[in-house]
């Protein structure tokens, strides 16, 4: 059972689904605010920059080297809501326990003209801009939720297309994988999910690809070679109407040869993780999540947090 914590994320999700049916002038919830889902993490600053063009926000641990390696996170939303503010303490959250630099991006949105594949090339023109400040693509990891999980993976996509060196590891929190729309959960996990209804996905869908194919490659990474891929890491919660997405992205990927792990959580709705630093199963998430990248980043296990919360963790160089 759920634990009365990560209920929140129910009833938050609940909310917003209904606010997004019938929506009212008198509106308190909207998917521009996951943020009061997720707990101030503390001993973390954060700096808005300019990453190549594109807007960023660094969360930086204290204690973290401003040469190591960095998470490049992209926020989730359908690629119609959310963004680097809405998920800073997330990935926040996140960093701080692998003890690395997080940089969120601020990709366009579908309302501001945002279909494919204008989001996807936005990803790659910030990992571009990550590289070359020095950081090499060995001491850099890519995570997503939702929609954001469908970015990281097209953007990895595009970048070997275009030569770029591949990110060492790869983090997918509930992603929004398949949008064409095919998985068996959106219809067995219907009544369960509490955001989402299948004609919900399927219109998104259909708003980002504004005519495209959503099978064409570039845009859809169960119809693409993944060989040469770092190892991916999958959390998903079996409540979700997307729960396929991640079983059959953990499916093709290992069939290419990718080292690929999926976990799934019981009882847990999409992007549960939102819940980090209220909810015992998104710190479970994000502590496995961490225990699994930090080797592949080149981490040392951190010490116990100092009282002020700083994050103890050092690089090993």
């Amino acid at each position: 059972m759920a634990s009365k914590q990560s209920q929140r994320v129910d009833r938050y999700w609940t909310t917003v689904r209904q606010s997004t049916v019938a929506p009212q002038p008198d509106d308190l919830v909207s998917n521009a605010q996951w943020d009061v889902l997720t707990g101030e993490p503390g001993g973390v600053d954060y700096l808005e920059v300019d990453a190549g063009g594109i807007p960023a926000l660094w969360a930086v641990p204290h204690g973290t080297a401003q040469d190591g390696p960095v998470l490049l996170c992209f926020h989730g939303g359908g690629y119609i809501g959310g963004s680097m503010f809405t998920h800073r303490k997330m990935f926040a959250h996140l960093a701080k326990a692998i003890g690395a630099r997080a940089l969120v991006v601020d990709y366009t949105l579908l309302p501001q003209g945002g279909t494919f594949p204008r989001p996807i090339v936005e990803g790659v023109t910030t990992y571009q801009w990550l590289l070359d400040q020095g950081i090499p693509a060995g001491r850099i990891a890519f995570a997503g939720d939702s929609a954001g999980g469908h970015l990281a993976m097209t953007a990895q996509l595009r970048a070997r297309a275009q030569g770029l060196p591949l990110p060492v590891a790869t983090m997918l929190l509930s992603p929004w994988i398949d949008l064409a729309v095919t998985g068996g959960s959106l219809d067995y996990n219907e009544g369960k999910d509490l955001i989402f209804t299948k004609q919900w996905i399927t219109d998104m869908a259909a708003g980002f690809f504004n005519g495209h194919d959503p099978r064409d490659p570039a845009g859809a990474p169960l119809h693409a070679d993944l060989s040469g891929f770092g190892p991916i890491y999958i959390h998903v919660g079996d409540q979700e109407l997307l729960l396929d997405d991640s079983r059959m992205l953990a499916k093709h990927a290992q069939q290419s040869g990718v080292d690929v792990q999926l976990d799934e959580f019981p009882d847990q709705q999409h992007s549960f993780q939102m819940a980090a630093g209220l909810a015992p199963e998104a710190d479970d998430s994000i502590n496995r999540f961490a225990a699994w990248a930090r080797p592949k980043l080149g981490l040392a296990e951190p010490a116990a947090e100092s009282p002020d919360g700083r994050s103890a963790a050092a690089a090993l160089t």
